[in-house]
């Protein structure tokens, strides 16, 4: 299925993100609960740590999407939600480390709340991804 990336002239171009993204009629979608800084036996990892919570984050969320048979590339839309006060650069650090070099980036919203589930978590990602 061919998923179209819009990133229209006029408009800020950044590596991170696309502007704006149309799916294909009847594509499978994979929606990705929030994932945070936990690992397989229940623990945080990363206490205190955006940038090492991220990167568990990430993992959380591409275990989910290999489990229904997608990829990192399959990704379409991803939410941040950050502990407010949380410096941002390297989690996003994180971000860019998995995503590398790659085209056609997902849309990205971030969100700075008051709180999240437990209050030693720093962020959660959500992601939509159209499956092959």
């Amino acid at each position: 299925m061919q998923i179209e990336h819009l990133n229209p002239e006029g408009m800020h171009s950044n590596p991170a993100f696309s502007q704006g993204i149309i799916t294909p009629a009847g594509a499978r979608m994979l929606l990705v609960g929030g994932q945070n800084a936990v690992n397989a036996e229940g623990e945080i990892v990363g206490k205190g740590d955006i940038g090492r919570q991220t990167e568990q984050a990430i993992a959380n969320m591409l275990t989910v999407i290999d489990a229904a048979g997608g990829r990192l590339e399959d990704l379409v839309k991803v939410t941040l939600i950050i502990q407010q006060g949380v410096d941002l650069r390297a989690g996003f650090a994180a971000w860019m480390k998995v995503w590398g070099q790659r085209p056609n980036p997902p849309t990205v919203t971030a969100l700075f709340v008051a709180g999240l589930a437990h209050p030693d978590y720093l962020i959660e990602i959500e992601a939509q991804v159209v499956l092959p």
